[in-house]
């Protein structure tokens, strides 16, 4: 089970589908980026003018429905009739279809498994022969680098996106006189602080996910990471520029070590809280009367796993706030996260353009945004699509950022991402390795090839 968590495992709640695996891979003779014509692209797919778009991605059951009514009044209006594919094993899907008949367009997971497909098998169409990038990047969250290969050219761009830098608390947290607006970790850290000293553990953590275990982890040494060190370290790390054992890398977990506490002692449960409690269940103790603990860190797909009754009234139960900037790190507000990339195989297909160009606008999602479970990588969205002020709260969260960054481990070579990485945040956090074994045992897991 790869760590494709937002909107994977959220979709077991019926909730976002989340990132599948993929490592980045060097320019071969085949690549359009070496070009930028498209000569070797639009390959498969339709046949041009033909009236029919094929689009396959990795969501389906009630994302696929809600994707689909976003796609009715553009076949409505052009007569273009779109014909949609959810493959829960998307990698393996396009990676095999590419060889042959890749569909008209595709949404990848994850960026790298797309700069992936776009350097080894060339048929990939760089955006900038059929889209205006410069009108993109002025409403878009900054995210257009990260579907830029080494030479500058862009192959894909965000149909939507998922936020991971968020803080859920109950309506007892502010009740209580905690702060919704803390400026710093540090602060942050200080209010836990304060919880603590009541009598309850601050934070709300859990790793259990089966095959999975430790994915959450590993979200939290990549907040880190890119607020104490900031995001060209970020970059540098995710390529292996620098070594995972880098002291950069060392300091981010020292930092996550300083806010859960000795032995996890700022966290309900303890180490053993962490590693046996179901990571959807981790803060639905908050909903407890009192609260069993305060604070979860975690994407805007976990309000699918919160009690029934919570769920019903986000906004009566939750609060949300940013996770915030790290005193001393990275000036400016971070947003980790991930998200669905639009791209065209077919760039013989005028339809199949038109349609990238509707999913890719500011317009695109009213009808999905109001059904929930989908956010707008566009910071000119209409928020007043969204159903509820906690959506439009958090939109408005991403609109803010200063940068975005894809999650970290899902760009990474999955014998890292997938494996060293989560094992690893399990060692850490039990006590049975240091900083220094931990992240030297990650770089020794690095794939020399």
């Amino acid at each position: 089970m790869r760590r494709d968590k937002f909107f994977r495992l959220a979709a077991l709640a019926g909730v976002a589908a989340l990132v599948t695996t993929g490592c980045l891979s060097s320019s071969d003779e085949g690549s359009t980026s070496s070009s930028g014509d498209g000569d070797t692209a639009g390959a498969g797919g339709s046949d041009p003018g033909d009236g029919v778009v094929e689009i396959s991605g990795a969501f389906s059951g009630a994302e696929q429905e809600g994707f689909e009514k976003a796609l009715v009044s553009f076949e409505e209006e052009s007569g273009v009739d779109i014909e949609y594919t959810g493959n829960s094993d998307f990698t393996t899907f396009i990676r095999t279809s590419v060889q042959g008949d890749p569909p008209d367009i595709a949404l990848f997971p994850q960026p790298g498994l797309l700069l992936e497909i776009a350097s080894d098998a060339g048929t990939v169409v760089p955006i900038d022969e059929f889209l205006d990038a410069g009108a993109l990047e002025e409403t878009l969250i900054p995210s257009l680098d990260s579907n830029t290969d080494s030479e500058g050219v862009i192959f894909g761009a965000p149909m939507r996106m998922a936020i991971k830098s968020l803080v859920w608390v109950p309506k007892a947290y502010a009740e209580e006189g905690y702060s919704l607006e803390p400026a710093t970790v540090q602060e942050l850290e200080d209010i836990a602080g304060e919880i603590k000293a009541s009598g309850t553990p601050p934070w709300c953590i859990a790793y259990e996910s089966g095959a999975a275990t430790g994915w959450v982890g590993t979200d939290w040494i990549e907040e880190f990471v890119l607020r104490t060190s900031g995001p060209d370290v970020y970059d540098q790390w995710v390529s292996h520029e620098i070594p995972f054992d880098a002291p950069e890398i060392q300091e981010a977990f020292d930092a996550y070590g300083e806010l859960i506490g000795p032995d996890a002692d700022n966290v309900r449960g303890g180490v053993d809280g962490i590693l046996s409690t179901p990571f959807g269940e981790a803060g639905n103790s908050s909903f407890d009367t009192p609260p069993e603990c305060y604070m979860q860190r975690q994407g805007n797909f976990i309000t699918g796993f919160f009690p029934a009754d919570v769920q019903k009234d986000l906004d009566a139960n939750v609060d949300v706030f940013v996770f915030p900037p790290y005193e001393g790190g990275y000036d400016g507000q971070p947003i980790l996260g991930g998200g669905d990339i639009a791209a065209l195989f077919n760039g013989e297909d005028q339809e199949s353009k038109d349609v990238m160009e509707f999913l890719t606008n500011d317009q695109f999602g009213a009808e999905w945004a109001a059904i929930g479970g989908w956010l707008s990588p566009h910071r000119t969205f209409d928020a007043s699509n969204y159903p509820d002020e906690t959506t439009r709260k958090i939109a408005e969260i991403a609109a803010d950022a200063d940068v975005f960054r894809y999650d970290a481990s899902d760009l990474m070579p999955p014998e890292v991402g997938a494996d060293s990485f989560w094992k690893g945040s399990v060692a850490w956090v039990d006590g049975s390795q240091s900083t220094e074994e931990v992240t030297a045992d990650i770089e020794a897991s690095w794939p020399t090839s």
